[in-house]
């Protein structure tokens, strides 16, 4: 699988976790030079507190377009610190 935006994989894994729908990518399959540590947190019930990346690529931003779990709930833990994407990301099997 991989995570494409604008021409430039953002991700690319053989081993992705599916959850509710999104595709989890182990934190070793990203190329960090597109990512921004974002302010944004959310909180999911099960999941527990989500943290967010803003991607960048050239001079193009797209705002808190991943997330992940740092410190997973109990229910969760398998995707701790795996990378999700949305917000236009296209994920190319």
């Amino acid at each position: 699988m991989k995570a494409e935006w604008i021409d430039v994989t953002l991700a690319e894994s053989k081993e992705t976790i599916v959850v509710e729908g999104n595709h989890y990518f182990p934190p070793g399959s990203l190329n960090r030079q597109y990512f921004q540590e974002s302010s944004t947190h959310t909180t999911c019930p099960w999941k527990g507190e989500a943290s967010y990346y803003h991607i960048v690529v050239a001079d193009k931003e797209n705002h808190d377009a991943a997330w992940y779990y740092p410190d997973p709930k109990e229910a969760a833990r398998e995707i701790k610190n795996y990378v999700a994407f949305g917000k236009g990301i296209e994920l190319v099997p």
